[in-house]
């Protein structure tokens, strides 16, 4: 989607679930999936909630002092920030974007839902009946378990995966849920053109309340870092370190060697202050069961050269056993250690 096409989304979209396959609150490591409860209606934007200047932990999660990351112009492509070795651009000239997006945005316990969101170009078919909203199909290579914690980080490779017009968005990321998977903060990187309106790897955030959606990027996100924010335009072809902490009231997301910014615990309506489910994956959201979109870096999980998520650790938890598996027949994912695994694919195509 064309950058002047930004912000046409920002009304929101409707969301029904037709389809669950249950990462739920008594998921342990290696146990069977359980039904989830339907997912509630997207919720509008929310404004970001006042609260006192909230300062970040000392060290990063992963026990580094912050330092500034090092960025490339505003508008630098992806290309041009892995040959320069920089971390991370504006995503234009200017700098940022006011607007929020919304997009589909899936959860690992979901295989399909009805949105008005439509990929960019080519539009997708017309619905064979009046008024009907496109089918979403979510598929997933995923690590997960029960775990009660501060935070979570891990180590991803960037990858630019081929987004095919017919998709919504491929991505990985780290989830920091409640028990119930209802409450949850995720940082990763996408390549979405809905949102970023490019095929460049970015950096996002997103959280739910309640089992609601709410937007890439914003709803109640505080930045707190001069150098990178969410939607910025990263390098690939490489591995960076993701974080999330809880620290005195909200969530911290960490990029690489900064702080990025925070979600208040005010944006939650119950308490949130420690996960009772973590999972890391990857994610292609497509307009069909068998996607042309690839996941990862587009090589199959069992290829020595695939994306990896790796060094997964916890905060103030236990110690790292992911069960790991896909979701879908479609990408394959290949555990190395309990805490490390390959994932991805071509598609099906």
């Amino acid at each position: 989607m064309l950058k002047s096409r930004r912000g046409l989304l920002a009304a929101g979209i409707t969301v029904a679930v037709v389809g669950s396959i249950g990462v739920a609150s008594t998921l342990t490591a290696g146990a069977e999936q359980i039904p989830a409860p339907a997912v509630a209606p997207a919720v509008a934007a929310q404004a970001a909630v006042p609260v006192a200047d909230l300062s970040p932990p000392a060290k990063l999660p992963w026990g580094q002092r912050p330092q500034k990351i090092r960025t490339g112009r505003g508008g630098a492509t992806s290309k041009t920030l892995k040959a320069a070795g920089l971390a991370a651009a504006a995503p234009d000239a200017s700098g940022r974007e006011a607007e929020q997006e919304f997009a589909p945005k899936g959860r690992t316990g979901r295989k399909s839902e009805r949105t008005s969101v439509i990929p960019p170009e080519p539009p997708t078919p017309t619905p064979t009946a009046a008024g009907a909203k496109p089918t979403v199909y979510f598929h997933y290579n995923v690590g997960t378990q029960a775990a009660v914690t501060e935070g979570a980080y891990a180590k991803l490779t960037i990858g630019k995966p081929v987004l095919d017009r017919a998709d919504y968005h491929t991505l990985a990321e780290i989830a920091v849920q409640s028990a119930d998977g209802t409450q949850i903060v995720e940082v990763g990187w996408n390549v979405d053109r809905v949102v970023n309106g490019d095929d460049d790897p970015h950096l996002f955030v997103f959280h739910w309340v309640n089992g609601k959606s709410t937007c890439y990027n914003g709803c109640g996100f505080v930045p707190y870092s001069e150098n990178i924010r969410p939607g910025d335009t990263l390098p690939y072809d490489v591995t960076k370190p993701f974080g999330i902490q809880y620290n005195n009231g909200a969530w911290w997301i960490a990029y690489d060697t900064e702080w990025v910014g925070h979600f208040p615990v005010t944006n939650w309506t119950v308490p949130f202050k420690q996960s009772g489910l973590v999972q890391i994956f990857g994610e292609v959201a497509a307009a069909s069961p068998q996607p042309c979109t690839q996941m990862g870096n587009g090589r199959v999980g069992e290829d020595a050269t695939s994306a990896r998520i790796g060094s997964v650790t916890y905060l103030n938890g236990p110690t790292v056993d992911l069960n790991i598996r896909s979701i879908g027949d479609v990408y394959s994912v290949s555990k190395m250690t309990g805490r490390t695994f390959r994932y991805g694919g071509p598609g099906a195509c």
